[in-house]
């Protein structure tokens, strides 16, 4: 039952960022972002989109293998497809890798571990998307520039408190707890850390991967903000982005609606570029976005019918 106040929550968040946005700049900008999406523009997103969910599924690969739940490539592209169409139409975000999780561990008779692999998948590539950005940041004019010297303490501040916080917790738990309790703790811990290793091992692969799915994604949003017809140089558009793909991130939209787009509005504000062209932008890439995963529903349509042929003798 805890879990519905919060799922309630976040998508009361993402509709209060979105009515906030059309508040602000109207219905205009989300018209102009439709109207921007030629069906040339989402052949393009298609073509972007498989080298990007080829890296993803190889980095996934590399994780699940590594935590002795290997899964072979082509199935592993397919998941990734399917996860992706998911997580564009359901609130979150991520309920498409949740389910990828769940039905690889499944099939591979550990579902800890399955969802453990997918956690740490996804992870490891926020992590370099965030190294990207810091680069991006700190190299190019942006409306955040000025702030990257605090930004940076506090994350290195952050880091060390972490590893001491989970030291401390780690002793605590060990002296306070039953036994039982404290043991599952540490084994908890101990399958995390497991994770953190295979990262650490395979981090050459892991690191070409989501380098390649995040410059992917960058090309995609540049290319729908030329769609609708921005015309900031890259130097300009490059540290926007980034933002705007920190923002998508967050496990708190509406089928991928809600930060994205308000942080869109912000940042171009804010650079000069117009709110009103980074909300259109924003739409047009979350429509290219849609269009590309459409792969996605096939692997749903053809792993429901399978099943359907699988239990009707039964």
């Amino acid at each position: 039952m805890s879990r519905v106040p919060w799922r309630s929550l976040r998508t009361a968040v993402a509709v209060g960022i979105l009515g906030a946005v059309l508040w602000r700049t109207g219905s205009g900008p989300l018209v102009a972002g439709l109207g921007s999406v030629d069906p040339a523009l989402l052949v393009l997103a298609v073509a972007l989109t498989v080298p990007a969910t080829v890296a993803c599924a190889w980095r996934w690969r590399l994780v699940a293998g590594g935590l002795g739940v290997g899964v072979a490539l082509g199935p592993a592209v397919a998941s990734c497809y399917r996860a992706q169409f998911l997580n564009t139409t359901l609130p979150g975000g991520v309920l498409g890798d949740v389910h990828r999780g769940v039905r690889h561990g499944r099939d591979a008779g550990d579902t800890g571990r399955g969802l453990r692999a997918v956690a740490w998948e996804r992870l490891s590539g926020q992590v370099v998307l965030g190294a990207i950005a810091l680069l991006v940041l700190v190299l190019l004019p942006s409306p955040v520039r000025p702030a990257m010297p605090l930004v940076l303490t506090g994350l290195v501040a952050a880091g060390v408190a972490g590893c001491v916080a989970g030291g401390v917790v780690v002793l605590l738990v060990r002296r306070v707890r039953p036994a039982a309790t404290a043991q599952r703790f540490l084994h908890t811990v101990r399958d995390e850390l497991e994770g953190a290793h295979v990262v650490r091992r395979a981090w050459p692969g892991v690191v070409v991967a989501s380098m390649v799915a995040a410059g992917v994604h960058l090309s995609t949003y540049l290319v729908a903000a030329r769609a609708v017809g921005v015309a900031g140089s890259p130097a300009t558009l490059l540290p926007v982005a980034v933002l705007v793909l920190l923002a998508a991130g967050l496990p708190v939209n509406v089928a991928g609606w809600g930060p994205r787009e308000g942080m869109a509005a912000w940042v171009f504000g804010a650079s000069g570029l117009g709110a009103d062209q980074g909300v259109a932008t924003a739409v047009a890439y979350g429509a290219m976005v849609l269009v590309a995963n459409l792969p996605g529903a096939v692997v749903l349509l053809v792993a429901w019918s399978r099943r359907r042929r699988e239990v009707a003798p039964a």
